[in-house]
C-alpha cells in the first residue's frame, strides 16, 4: 500500500506531483518534535542517508536533486510507525531477544546464526517511544536535551539484510544463504587482506563453476553492497591543503581556507555551473564516529558481558594489573560518582602516530591515524585488534604537527557529546537499554606525538612537558644540543651528598634548588587558557614562545569538561624511551662511529663542564682521546658481537639478532623496538658484566632491572614507591660515570616513569606496541597508493564488518579471531571430574613414539605423580606420621622407596572401605607402555627436547622448577629436558600424566646467585647426581641458558634467564602477541651512591684514533626557537614494522 501511495517519491519527473510529496513531507516530519534537533529534521537523501539533521529549505534542495533513498517508503526515522509485511517477523525476533516468552526465546535460538547476527547488529536500534529519554547528565554541570532515537532509522535497510540471509545461495536446500557466504568470505579477505580484484576473480570463477541458477555476487563491489548496511558510517569532511581549517558547519560551503587561502577543491573552473562538473576536495578528512562503534560492543554477547570486567573483577590490595586498579582511575571514580555508578559507561585511551605506507625509502608521505580504545575489557581482550577503534584518518602528505587539532574537531565534538548527554544504546546480555557515556582517560603516544597532543613543544631545552620551564637542561657549546646532564639532583633528599659535590657534576656547582613542580590540572589549565588553540590561530605561535615557555597552542583536549580534573593526560611512551635508551648505551659503550656519545666533540664539553681531567681534551684538539672506561675496546666489541650471534633463545622469545650484527662497523642495525626491548632488560647485564668495571655494570644492570621493574605484568605500589626515590640516585650515578653529551631528553625522562606508573599503572595498557602493530596492519591495508586514506579506510570497514560476523560463525568455522596462539596447549580436552593431576592441559607434538618405562624408573615416575597429586596429601601425610623420628633426608628416601607400595595396599585393603575409582586407578599405578614426543605445548611454553634441538637456530630444552613438594625448600633447580613422556592409567577413563625427564644440575656447586642483583648462574659440570629426573609437564617454567662474553678461557659458567609464557589470560579469549614482560617477581634492589669514584680514563692507558670528519662540530645554532623536530620520530618507519610475532609475554 505504502509502495503504491508514495510512488511519486522516485518519479522525480512529475514536478508537480513529487513537489506536493516532498512538501507533505516536510510538513509530517515537523509535526514529530521528538525526531528533531532544534528546528531540524533527519535528511532522506542518497547522500545524507537519514544520518544528517537539516533545515527544511535545505532538505527540500537535497531531495530536489539527489533525490530519496532507495526504498523509503516508511518514514520511520520521521517518526512515522513500521508498515511492512515482514514487520510480525522482526517483533517476533526481537522479543526473542528480550527472552520474556519462551517460545520467541527458542525461535531465536533456531534461527540460522546469519538472521541473528542482523538482529543484533539492529537490536540497538530498537528503543520504544515511551523510553525515558532524558539524559543521566554527569557531574560537572547541565546538559542539553536529547532525543531517543526511532523505532528504527532504517528498517528497510535491515530487512534487505534479512531477506539475503533467507535467500539460498544455490536453490532450495542449499546449506549457505546468500548473506552466510559473504560474510565468510568478507572475513577471508580481512583476515587474510586479499585486494578487491582478487576476491572479484574468485568470485567468477564460483560463479562459472556452478552451471545452474545461484545469487553468487558478481564482484567485490555487490558483495560489499550486500553488507554494507551492517558496516558503521564514515563521514568525509574536506579540509584545507595546509590543515588551517575543516569546511565543516559554518564554514561548510567555502571554497577557499579563510587563514591560507588554499583552494578547496582541485580544480574550481566552472564551479558557478555546479551541474556540469564535479568538484573533488584537495584533502578530505575521514572521521568514523565512535558511538556506533562503542554501541556495538554492547550488541554482541561476546562483548556486552565482558565490558563490566573492570567493575567486577577481584583485585589485591596494592597491587596493579590493570587500569581500573590505578589511583588515576579510582581517582575519577571519586570525582564524577554518576559517570562510576553505571559500570558500562567506557573509559578510552586515545593514541596517533604517523607511519610512511611507501616504506622508509619511498616517497615522503606521512599518514596519522587516532585510535581509541576502550579499556572496560579484561585483560585478555583489553588493546586487541578487534577493540581498537580508528576513528580519524588525517590525510598526508605532511606532519599535521600542531594543526593536528583541526583535524580532531569532530572526534572532540563527539566526545563531548558522548559525556554530557550519552547515546542510549542496547545490552544484549542485560536485555535493556541505558544511556552509554564515555571518556578518555589518557593519551599514548611517542614523544614528539606527545608535544602535538598536549601543546607543549618537546623540542629543545625546554623539551620536558613535566619540568616545563623550570629545567636545569643548557646547550653544550661543541656538541650544539640540548643536554639535560646534571639536571636530576634536584630530585634527592635535600640532605643527600651529591648535592654538595662540586666535582663530579658541573664543576663548582652545589644544588640546592627543590624539584620542579609537577602541576595539576587546573593548574596547567590557568597558563593555556589565554593561549589561543590552533582552530583560532593554525599559522602563529604564542608571545613568548621559546623564551618564557614552549606552549605552542591551547590543546583542544582542555575543551573536555572532565580533562583538568584528570591525574595523568598524557602518558610518556615507555617502548620509545627505553629503545632510545639502550641505542645510546649501546652505541656509546660500543663506540660506535657517529653513534657514540664519547667523541671528540663530546670530550671538548667534558673539559668544559667537568671537573674530569683524565678523560677530557682542550678546545682545539683533533685526537687522540684517552679510552674511557666505560666504553670497550675493539676486539672487546668484536667479542660482544661474536657472542650476540651465538645466542640461542626459545621459539618466538625475539627476533634472530644474528641479522642485526655488522662487524665492519662494531654495531648492531636494523634492530626492532622489541628487541632493544628484550636486549636492554635481559641481555645488557650479561654482555657487560666482564668487559666494564663493576661500578659501571652495575649502573648498567641497575638501569637494566628498573626497566623490569617497570614493564612488570603487576606492579606492587611498594615496589613503585620505593623505586621513585631510588631513580634520581640512579641517575646521579649515571651522571658520576658518562659525559654530559650521553643526558638528552630521553636519558632525562626516566625520572618522571616511575611517578607515571605510581599513578597509572602497568605499562602494557600506556604503551605503543600495541598501537605500532596497528598501524603496521593498518600499513599493509594500503593496496592503491594513490589513494591511501581511502584504502585504508575501506579495508577498515570491510574488518568491522567481518569481525562482527565472526562472532556468529559455527563453530567449526576458522577465522582470524578463533585461530589458536602458537603455543597452543590445547586446554579445552581436560577431563570433567578428574583429580587435578589429570587435568593439566598439555599438547604433544612431532612425530610420538613408544617405549616401556620398566624398574627404578617406573617407579620413580609413579611416586613422583602420587606426591604431587593433591587428592593424595592426605594419605601421604599419614604415611609421613608413620615415620616422624626420621629426618628429612632419610624421609625422602622412604617416600621414594615405599610410599607407592603402601598406598596401593591402603587403597585397595577392603577394610578401608577406598570405592574411589580415581584413586583406584591411580593406585594401581601407571602402564608399563608410554608414549613419548620430541615437542610439548603447555602452558604457554612450546618445550623440546635436547636431541630435538640439535642443530637449531632456537633453544627450548630448559627447565627450571621449585623443588618437589615433599622436601620443604623452595629452591630452584635447572635443568635441560632430555624426554618428554606420557603415562597412561588403566581404567576406561583413559586418564593420563605428562613428565619430563630432566638432566639437573646439582643445585649446590652448579648454581651461584650475585648477592645485589639476584643473576643466577649455572654450571653443567656440576650435575646432580640422585635420580630425582621427573616433573610434571605443568611445574616447569622455561630458561636459556647464555654465556658470558669474554676475553680469557671461555668459562663453563651459564646465565639461566627465566623467560614468560605466551599465555591466555582469560580463556574465552584468542591468545595475543604481547611485548615481553617479567611477572614483577625482580625487585631492582636498593641503589646505593658511588661515593669512591674510580678514574674514568682506562687503567691501560689506551687512545683511541679520532677520524677526522669526527672532528668537526656539528653547525646547529643552538637557539631554542625552533620546532624542527617537534612531530619527528627518527624511528616512525621502523617502530611501524616492529616484529610482535617474536613476543613473549
Amino acid at each position: 500500500m505504502y509502495k503504491i501511495a508514495r510512488s511519486w517519491m522516485y518519479n522525480r519527473h512529475l514536478q508537480d506531483e513529487f513537489e506536493s510529496g516532498v512538501e507533505d513531507f516536510i510538513t509530517f516530519s515537523c509535526a514529530n518534535p521528538t525526531y528533531m534537533d532544534g528546528t531540524k529534521i533527519r535528511c532522506p537523501c542518497k547522500n545524507c542517508k537519514n544520518m544528517a539533521f537539516k533545515d527544511p529549505d535545505v532538505i527540500r534542495w537535497h531531495l530536489y536533486r539527489h533525490g530519496f533513498i532507495e526504498n523509503y517508503f516508511n518514514w520511520t526515522s520521521q517518526g512515522e510507525p513500521i508498515h511492512h509485511e515482514r514487520f510480525v517477523e522482526r517483533e517476533n525476533l526481537l522479543a526473542a531477544m528480550s527472552g520474556n516468552n519462551a517460545t520467541h526465546r527458542n525461535d531465536y535460538e533456531n534461527t540460522n546464526w546469519d538472521q541473528r547476527m542482523v538482529n543484533d547488529a539492529i537490536g540497538g536500534h530498537n528503543v520504544p517511544e515511551h523510553y525515558d529519554s532524558s539524559p543521566n547528565t554527569n557531574d560537572g554541570g547541565p546538559s542539553e536535551s536529547f532525543s531517543a532515537p526511532s523505532t528504527n532509522d532504517s528498517p528497510d535497510l535491515f530487512f534487505n539484510v534479512l531477506e539475503s540471509a533467507d535467500r539460498p545461495l544455490y536453490g532450495c536446500g542449499t546449506k549457505f544463504s546468500q548473506l552466510q557466504f559473504v560474510s565468510r568470505l568478507m572475513t577471508i579477505k580481512a583476515d587474510h587482506n586479499w585486494s578487491e580484484s582478487s576476491v572479484t576473480e574468485l568470485l567468477l570463477l564460483l560463479r562459472d563453476a556452478h552451471e545452474g541458477p545461484n545469487t553468487i555476487p558478481e564482484n567485490f563491489y555487490a558483495m560489499r553492497k550486500l553488507v554494507s548496511d551492517l558496516g558503521l558510517p564514515v563521514h568525509h569532511i574536506d579540509t584545507c591543503r595546509s590543515g588551517c581549517m575543516l569546511f565543516w558547519k559554518d564554514d561548510e560551503n567555502l571554497h577557499n581556507c579563510k587563514f591560507c587561502g588554499e583552494e578547496r577543491y582541485k580544480n574550481q573552473k566552472g564551479i558557478g555551473d555546479r551541474g556540469t562538473r564535479k568538484l573533488t576536495a584537495v584533502t578530505t578528512l575521514r572521521y568514523l564516529p565512535l558511538a556506533p562503534r562503542l554501541q556495538r560492543l554492547y550488541a554482541s554477547v561476546v562483548t556486552a558481558s565482558e565490558m563490566t570486567w573492570h567493575k567486577n573483577h577481584e583485585s589485591q590490595e596494592g597491587m596493579m594489573c590493570h587500569p581500573s586498579d590505578s589511583p588515576a582511575w579510582k581517582h575519577f571514580d571519586t570525582t564524577y560518582p554518576t559517570f562510576a555508578k553505571e559500570a558500562r559507561n567506557v573509559r578510552l585511551g586515545l593514541c596517533t602516530d604517523g607511519f610512511a605506507p611507501h616504506g622508509q625509502y619511498g616517497k615522503n608521505y606521512s599518514c596519522w591515524p587516532v585510535i581509541l580504545t576502550p579499556y572496560n575489557l579484561p585483560p585478555g581482550m583489553c588493546m586487541k585488534s578487534p577493540y581498537m577503534f580508528l576513528t580519524l584518518i588525517i590525510p598526508g602528505p605532511n606532519n599535521p604537527k600542531k594543526k593536528i587539532d583541526v583535524y580532531m574537531q569532530p572526534l572532540i565534538d563527539e566526545l563531548k557529546m558522548l559525556w554530557d548527554t550519552g547515546v542510549v544504546t542496547f545490552d544484549v546480555a542485560r536485555n535493556e537499554l541505558f544511556r552509554l557515556h564515555a571518556s578518555v582517560l589518557w593519551t599514548i603516544s611517542d614523544f614528539p606525538a606527545y608535544g602535538m597532543l598536549s601543546g607543549w613543544s618537546t623540542a629543545g631545552i625546554m623539551s620536558c612537558p613535566i619540568c616545563m620551564e623550570n629545567t636545569s637542561a643548557f646547550y653544550l657549546k661543541y656538541s650544539r644540543k640540548p643536554c639535560h646532564f646534571d639536571c636530576h639532583r634536584k630530585f634527592l633528599p635535600l640532605n643527600h651528598s651529591y648535592r654538595r659535590d662540586k666535582k663530579s657534576f658541573l664543576k663548582g656547582k652545589i644544588e640546592r634548588s627543590a624539584p620542579p613542580p609537577r602541576l595539576n590540572g587546573s593548574e596547567l589549565w590557568e597558563r593555556v587558557r589565554s593561549i589561543p588553540s590552533a582552530i583560532e590561530e593554525p599559522n602563529e605561535k604564542p608571545s613568548g614562545y621559546g623564551v618564557e615557555h614552549k606552549w605552542t597552542k591551547q590543546s583542544i583536549f582542555w575543551e573536555l569538561p572532565y580533562w583538568k580534573n584528570l591525574l595523568i593526560r598524557h602518558n610518556l611512551d615507555l617502548m620509545h624511551t627505553e629503545k632510545n635508551i639502550f641505542d645510546n648505551i649501546f652505541n656509546t659503550v660500543m663506540g660506535v662511529k657517529g653513534k657514540t656519545k664519547d667523541g671528540l666533540v663530546s670530550r671538548k664539553d667534558v673539559a668544559l663542564y667537568c671537573s674530569r681531567p683524565d678523560i677530557e681534551v682542550q678546545s682545539d684538539s683533533v685526537g687522540p682521546i684517552n679510552k674511557s672506561v666505560y666504553t670497550v675496546t675493539h676486539a672487546q666489541a668484536k667479542c660482544i658481537l661474536e657472542w650476540i650471534t651465538s645466542l640461542q633463545f626459545p621459539d618466538g622469545y625475539m627476533s634472530n639478532l644474528k641479522r642485526c650484527v655488522n662487524f665492519d662497523e662494531s654495531r648492531l642495525m636494523h634492530m626492532k623496538s622489541h628487541d632493544c626491548h628484550v636486549f636492554m632488560q635481559r641481555l645488557i647485564p650479561i654482555a657487560f658484566r666482564e668487559m666494564l668495571p663493576p661500578h659501571v655494570w652495575g649502573c648498567l644492570t641497575e638501569i637494566s632491572m628498573l626497566f623490569q621493574t617497570l614493564c612488570s605484568v603487576v606492579l606492587d605500589t611498594t615496589t613503585i614507591q620505593d623505586l621513585e626515590k631510588s631513580v634520581p640516585i640512579l641517575m646521579c650515578n649515571m651522571e658520576k660515570i658518562f659525559p654530559p653529551a650521553f643526558f638528552d631528553h630521553m636519558e632525562h625522562l626516566i625520572i618522571h616513569l616511575a611517578y607515571e606508573a605510581k599513578v597509572a599503572g602497568t605499562a602494557q595498557y600506556r604503551w605503543m606496541y600495541v598501537f605500532e602493530r596497528f598501524l603496521r596492519e593498518l600499513k599493509k591495508k594500503v593496496k592503491n597508493k594513490a589513494h591511501i586514506e581511502a584504502s585504508i579506510c575501506q579495508a577498515y570497514i570491510t574488518e568491522e564488518i567481518s569481525t562482527f560476523a565472526s562472532y556468529y560463525f559455527e563453530s567449526h568455522v576458522s577465522c582470524k579471531r578463533r585461530r589458536v596462539g602458537r603455543n597452543d596447549d590445547g586446554g579445552g580436552t581436560t577431563s570433567k571430574g578428574a583429580f587435578s593431576v589429570f587435568n593439566y592441559p598439555g599438547r604433544g607434538s612431532g612425530k610420538e613414539h613408544h617405549r616401556y618405562v620398566v624398574g627404578e624408573e617406573l617407579q620413580i615416575a609413579q611416586t613422583y605423580v602420587l606426591v604431587n597429586c593433591p587428592e593424595v596429601d592426605p594419605y601421604l601425610r599419614q604415611f609421613i606420621e608413620n615415620f616422624q623420628d626420621q629426618d628429612e633426608i632419610e624421609l625422602d628416601k622412604l617416600i621414594s622407596s615405599q610410599f607407592a607400595q603402601w598406598f596401593k595396599d591402603l587403597v585397595h585393603s577392603s577394610d578401608n572401605g577406598i570405592s574411589d575409582p580415581l584413586l583406584s586407578s591411580l593406585a594401581w599405578g601407571p602402564k608399563s607402555r608410554a608414549t613419548t614426543w620430541p615437542m610439548y605445548f603447555t602452558n604457554g611454553y612450546n618445550y623440546h627436547t635436547v636431541e630435538r634441538g640439535l642443530n637449531k637456530a632456537t633453544y627450548n630444552s630448559g627447565v627450571c622448577v621449585r623443588s618437589s613438594n615433599y622436601a620443604n625448600s623452595d629452591t630452584d633447580w635447572y635443568g635441560s629436558l632430555e624426554e618428554i613422556i606420557q603415562l597412561d592409567y588403566p581404567g576406561p577413563l583413559g586418564l593420563h600424566v605428562v613428565l619430563f625427564k630432566c638432566s639437573w644440575i646439582d643445585p649446590i656447586r652448579g648454581v651461584r646467585k650475585h648477592d645485589k642483583y639476584n643473576i643466577v648462574d649455572v654450571n653443567f659440570k656440576y650435575k646432580y647426581k640422585v635420580n630425582e629426573p621427573f616433573i610434571l609437564a605443568q611445574q616447569a617454567a622455561q630458561v636459556y641458558y647464555a654465556s658470558y662474553p669474554s676475553m680469557r678461557k671461555r668459562s663453563d659458567w651459564l646465565c639461566a634467564c627465566k623467560t614468560t609464557a605466551k599465555r591466555t589470560l582469560i580463556a574465552s579469549v584468542k591468545e595475543d602477541e604481547f611485548a615481553y614482560q617479567t611477572d614483577g617477581s625482580d625487585v631492582l634492589p636498593q641503589i646505593e651512591p658511588i661515593n669512591a669514584m674510580p678514574p674514568l680514563r682506562d687503567p691501560n692507558g689506551i687512545e683511541l684514533h679520532v677520524d677526522p670528519e669526527d672532528a668537526i662540530e656539528p653547525t646547529n645554532s643552538g637557539q631554542d626557537n625552533s620546532d624542527e623536530d617537534e612531530g619527528q620520530n627518527s624511528d616512525e618507519s621502523e617502530d611501524v614494522d616492529v616484529e610482535v610475532e617474536d613476543e613473549g609475554f
